[in-house]
């Protein structure tokens, strides 16, 4: 762990915001949700509001791999994200969309999606208004750099790309460990090499290799990192 030195504040933590950043794998999400239920605070997968726009342009057969037919649709599609840590949800047009945006045609359609700036710009204003006046952990991958580079705590969340790909197979049932950690290091190539809000390590984000550590010492990790700067409500 790559410990940077906590801001020198202290924030009531219903207005807190917490960013988590960090690769495909790494254990973002649960780590995430865990984090926001043990403090009592909203929680945004910001990675799910992609996939569900992959998702609406599949469905209505718009080539994802042409980017200015995906631009001409980013507005199209209505989203509502939930924020609760124990059950998010999303939906699409009113369509319950949380275990159809997690098929194999979707994480295959995702990245190219992502990289458009016209679906980044219409998320990141969904997302900056959910965040809104705090009280949440955010995850994604340039939350701590683009959507609330003013977080009061940000990580970086990675590990090793074998360990990424075992624990992805795993939830897979027994998917190809190989295939999958190829996937995972193409889905790192494009997140890190695109134009608009690359993957990055964001300014004063605290790196956490989650590789050696269960998902119960990484979520102490980050709440102690949030009890440096955060405070009991009133």
């Amino acid at each position: 762990m790559n410990d940077a030195p906590a801001a020198p504040l202290e924030t009531p933590l219903d207005s807190l915001v917490v960013a988590v950043d960090g690769t495909s794998g790494s254990g973002k999400s649960s780590t995430s949700r865990a984090v926001a239920d043990r403090l009592g605070l909203r929680y945004l997968d910001t990675g799910a509001m992609f996939r569900a726009m992959t998702w609406w342009m599949l469905r209505h057969d718009v080539d994802v791999h042409d980017a200015e037919a995906v631009a001409r649709h980013a507005a199209d599609p209505v989203m509502v994200s939930g924020t609760d840590p124990l059950g998010p949800t999303i939906t699409v047009d009113d369509e319950d969309v949380a275990v159809a945006i997690r098929t194999d045609e979707v994480n295959a359609a995702v990245s190219p999606v992502s990289t458009v700036p016209e679906v980044r710009a219409r998320l990141l204003a969904e997302q900056r208004a959910i965040i809104g006046a705090g009280g949440i952990v955010v995850e994604g991958r340039d939350i701590g750099s683009v959507v609330w580079p003013q977080a009061e705590v940000k990580v970086y969340l990675s590990a090793d790309a074998a360990a990424r790909a075992a624990r992805r197979a795993l939830e897979a049932g027994g998917a190809d460990v190989s295939a999958t950690e190829a996937s995972l290091r193409e889905r790192d190539r494009i997140d890190s090499g695109r134009a608009t809000a690359p993957l990055v390590q964001a300014d004063g984000a605290v790196q956490v290799d989650t590789t050696g550590y269960t998902l119960e010492e990484v979520v102490d990790l980050l709440v102690a990192l949030v009890d440096r700067v955060g405070e009991p409500a009133g």
